[in-house]
């Protein structure tokens, strides 16, 4: 049997420099996107994978053929996600009032932030290696002790949801794949797509790049104790209240 790290995303700010590092790292790397993307600068370790994460039948087909070539997975990190984007024709926004609630934008929240995870998890369970670490990239706003300000009802909710869906996945997995470590990651203000209509208020020196958050990341998880899990971490390594 041999392991690969798993990076679900691929294509993302986030997802592109977790597979260089790791490859760097003279890691294995299938990497997991909608397109089969490939960077012109990852090196022979890293294998691109087509995926469309919408369909759960191609999830379970990608986690089959790894079972099928021999290998486990010794990282996985799913850096799906969206906080605004063109969905089934609206202009999917960050709520600021409960009038701006509608069943679509809230349901395409729920289904890339919380569900596409969810059925990862679902389907990595039985390929999991005997020491190895599961990562969703979640936010801190998916706090609920920690939402003070209110706005963003769907982003903030669904990323919610994702903690629970790892919080409770983490009991089961503590019984059929022991050696995994559960972790929910905050990467912080990250200068990617997904944030970049919102960069203006905040701060230069906590705008990150991909290659900081990925760092800090790889960082932060290196000797984490599954059975202290799961984790819910900011990029400084510092918890933060479910």
């Amino acid at each position: 049997m041999s392991e690969v790290s798993l990076i679900i995303g691929a294509s993302g700010g986030i997802g592109r420099e977790l597979v260089s590092q790791l490859a760097d790292n003279d890691n294995d790397v299938i990497a997991v996107s909608r397109s089969g993307f490939t960077d012109d600068n990852w090196p022979d370790n890293v294998t691109s994978v087509a995926c469309d994460s919408h369909d759960e039948s191609q999830i379970e087909n990608v986690v089959k053929q790894l079972s099928s070539d021999g290998q486990t997975v010794r990282m996985a990190v799913c850096t799906v996600g969206m906080l605004h984007g063109e969905v089934d024709g609206i202009n999917v926004q960050p709520e600021k009032q409960l009038e701006s609630l509608n069943e679509k934008q809230l349901s395409a929240y729920f289904s890339v932030n919380t569900i596409i995870p969810s059925l990862w998890v679902k389907h990595l369970v039985g390929v999991m290696s005997n020491n190895a670490l599961l990562v969703c990239v979640s936010a801190r706003v998916g706090s609920i002790s920690d939402n003070r300000l209110g706005g963003w009802y769907g982003y903030r909710a669904s990323k919610a949801a994702l903690n629970m869906m790892i919080k409770t996945a983490a009991i089961e997995y503590g019984r059929r794949a022991k050696g995994t470590a559960l972790v929910c990651y905050h990467p912080g203000t990250v200068d990617t797509a997904l944030s970049e209509p919102f960069q203006g208020n905040v701060k230069p020196e906590k705008l990150f790049t991909p290659e900081f958050t990925v760092s800090q990341l790889l960082k932060i998880t290196r000797d984490l104790d599954p059975k202290e899990g799961p984790y819910y971490l900011d990029w400084d390594g510092e918890p933060i209240n479910w």
